[in-house]
Order: C-alpha cells, then structure tokens, then sequence
C-alpha cells in the first residue's frame, strides 16, 4: 500500500471492499467446513466410492490434515510475500480440487483431492484475520475478528441449506464451492489493497547501516528491510519469535484452546447429523440442526466481538468455552420436545464457535501487527489438529454405535480443558515486553 493510500485509511476513509472480500473468504471456509458432514450420511448409505464409516473417517481427516498443514505452513508467508497475494493464490489453489472431488473415482482419490484443496484453504483463515487487524482501527480487533468470521458460519448456514435442496446429489455440493472459489478471485486480485507497507527503495547514500536510525518518513519495517541491504534475522517473523519472551506461556495456552476449539467446531459439524441420527431422529432433522447450530453461532459471533471489546477478550473467551461446556453436556440428553431440541442446539451454536473464534481475536491483540500471520497460522494450525481428531474420535464412535451420548461427553470436557489452558494466559502483553523479545511493536 502506498503512503497515500495509508494516509486515506488513517482519515477513516477507508473502502469497504477488503471487509467484505475478508467475509467472503471466510464464506469459503465455511463451506468446507460443512461439506463432509452434509454428504457423509449420503456416502455411507450408497456405499458410493466404496464408502463406509471407516472411508468416512479417513476423508475428514486427511482433508483437516491439509488445512492444518497449510495453516502452519503457508499462512506464514503472508508477514514476507503480503496477505493479498497469499489469499488469491489459496483461493485459487483451493477452487480447482474442490472441483477435482467431483471426478474422484474412489475414496482414495476423494481424500487426496480434500487433501490438496485443504492445502490452500488452510491459509485462508489466518491471512484474511491478519488483513482485517491490519485494516480495523485500534481497539476494535474483537469486532474485527467476530465480524469477519461471521462469514465463516454464513458459510455453513448456506451449505447446509444447499444440502437440504440438493442431496442425495452430493457432487453439486462440490461443484457449487468450487466455482464460488472461482468467483471470488479475481475480486480479491483486483480490489484488495495490501495492507503490509512495501519495503522502499532508497539512494545508496541514504541508506542506514545496521543498528542506525531510519531516516524520517520510511516505515519502520522499510527502514528495517534496508538496515544493511536486507532485514535482520530477528525482524523476519517465524515460528522462533513465539519462543521468545513472553510468548512461550501465551504459545502454549492458545495451542491448547486452539486445539481443543476446533476438534469442537469440526467433531460437530461434520458429525451432528449422523449424531443426530444415532439418537433416533431423521436424517433431514439432523441437516435442519445443523444449520440452526450454525445460524446460532453467526448470533453468537456478533455478541462476543462486542462484549470482548468492552469487557475484555479474556473474560469473555474464558466465559464462553465454560457455557459450551455447559450446553454440550446437556445435548447428551434425549431431547422429546422439537422446539426445546432447536433451541437448545442453537444455544450451544452461539457459544461453541465464537469461543474459538475469541481465541484467534485475543492472539491478534498479544502480538505485533510484523507476527500476526504468523501467530495467526500458529493457533490455527495447532487448532486443526484439534480439527482432525474431533472427527476422528466421533467418527470412532460412530462406527462402535456408541456416539451418542459419548460423543456430546467428549466435546463437553474438551471445552473444559480450553478454560484451564487460557486461564494462564496474560490478558494483555506491554509494549516493553514485546520489545524485549526482539519482535518490534505493533
């Protein structure tokens, strides 16, 4: 971004264009966060692909191995090459083998392709969160956050009103995220502005030798670039930065509510309906939970970006997984009455995946604007580990017939393990301290 474009943003002038390009990045995510728990009742009851349980299983975790993989790995490289360039080549990445599952043979190649597709959607996630605290003005980063990840849920909502229209067709499923995929792309190339200043080339003669001042009017991270031709090793984020003072408690607190958040977010979307069936109730009963699971968590997304702002992240995240918790445990429980069913399923929406998301809000606020791509991928890549064995676990209990009520056991007690991990976590981190660490402010 040029001066003059920062100067615009500065004025409070800014378009609105990489808010809803960030949302509908996420819409993608959403999407793929759903897509397996609306077809996986159809595949297992075809046996199309050669699909069983266990086929099932595998495909869910190997396509969160993907994303995990891409989250640690890719959506790193959105603090070095920007987070514009990163978001359209992962769309675009992801779009082609979202496609490619619809002329996937077997289960074998259905899982490569998720795998592949998982690859560039992972980094998706972290790069657009990190985009939007570099775009939202200063203390509004749980509103930021809440508010783009609304999209992710919308998402999901959308996906499985789609199911409700078209399944058994599963392949329209695919076919409709790969080209919304498509669709977006170009619109993130063309509108998105970047949000990391460029490094500025200057004469020779005014160049600063390592350890001097910046001339006046470069950017800190411009006069860091050119500090001796090239930045310092320690002003290049990397994985090495979070072991450093203070952030090695923080590190481990949110890897562990990370964790256990997403095996949350993901055991229950790709499994509630097949949960739901086990219990008794109807496969379209379990797609209709499903999206009021998730209409509830788009609710409860605007309701924590707000309280988080005004009463603290850490107060309200801790307050949060304790009441998924709570709502987890009570869904063990046969429900008879419809509307008490729904509404207690939408409860537990609203309070099960903004905790998750709080967590990704609080990281934003801990870290220096040059890591938070970087601690962004972190969280959320630890976190689809967490992603991959919720599904694993649940789909395990599937196939023993004992899902249900053990599976809604399972969750409860991971959201407690998510309370006493973030409970060591500093609410804020000073100034001082970050530079301490060698890691610049934010």
């Amino acid at each position: 971004m040029s001066t003059s474009s920062l100067d615009k943003s500065s004025s409070g002038k800014k378009s609105r264009w990489p808010v809803w390009l960030c949302w509908l990045a996420m819409v993608l995510d959403g999407f793929d966060l759903v897509v397996l728990g609306t077809v996986i009742p159809t595949l297992i009851k075809s046996h199309e692909l050669g699909f069983d349980a266990v086929g099932a299983t595998f495909a869910a975790t190997i396509s969160l191995v993907g994303v995990g993989l891409g989250a640690l790995f890719i959506a790193p490289l959105s603090d070095r090459l920007g987070r514009r360039n990163l978001l359209v080549a992962c769309v675009t990445w992801f779009s082609i083998f979202t496609i490619a599952v619809v002329f996937a043979p077997n289960v074998a190649w259905f899982s490569t392709f998720r795998l592949l597709a998982g690859l560039g959607l992972g980094a998706c996630l972290p790069a657009a969160l990190a985009y939007m605290n570099d775009y939202a003005p200063a203390g509004t980063a749980g509103k930021s956050t809440t508010r783009t990840m609304t999209g992710y849920h919308v998402g999901a909502v959308a996906t499985a009103f789609l199911a409700l229209m078209v399944i058994p067709s599963w392949r329209t499923m695919f076919v409709v995220g790969g080209l919304a995929g498509f669709a977006l792309a170009p619109f993130l190339w063309f509108k998105l502005p970047e949000t990391l200043p460029p490094v500025i080339h200057i004469p020779a003669a005014a160049k600063s030798p390592a350890g001097a001042a910046v001339p006046a009017g470069v950017p800190a991270r411009a006069g860091a670039a050119h500090a001796g031709a090239a930045a310092p090793a320690e002003e290049r984020a990397s994985f090495r930065d979070l072991g450093r003072k203070p952030y090695p408690l923080i590190a481990a607190g949110v890897a562990v509510a990370s964790f256990m958040g997403l095996l949350l977010v993901y055991g229950l979307n790709t499994w509630l309906p097949q949960l739901m069936a086990s219990a008794g109730y109807s496969l379209n009963a379990g797609l209709a939970l499903l999206l009021v699971l998730n209409v509830g968590a788009v609710v409860g997304l605007l309701i924590a970006g707000v309280l988080a702002d005004r009463h603290g992240t850490k107060r309200i995240v801790l307050l949060w997984f304790g009441l998924s918790a709570v709502f987890l445990a009570a869904l063990s429980i046969q429900i008879q009455n419809e509307v008490v069913l729904y509404a207690a399923v939408f409860v537990t929406g609203v309070f099960v995946f903004s905790s998750q998301v709080l967590v990704y809000a609080w990281v934003s606020q801990l870290v220096p604007v040059r890591l938070r791509g970087t601690a962004l991928g972190f969280a959320a890549g630890v976190g689809r580990l967490g992603a991959i064995l919720g599904p694993a676990v649940t789909g395990t209990l599937v196939a023993a017939g004992i899902a249900y009520p053990w599976g809604f056991y399972v969750f409860a007690g991971a959201a407690v393990l998510a309370v006493l991990a973030l409970a060591f976590v500093p609410q804020t981190v000073d100034a001082t301290s970050r530079t301490g660490a060698g890691v610049g402010h934010s």
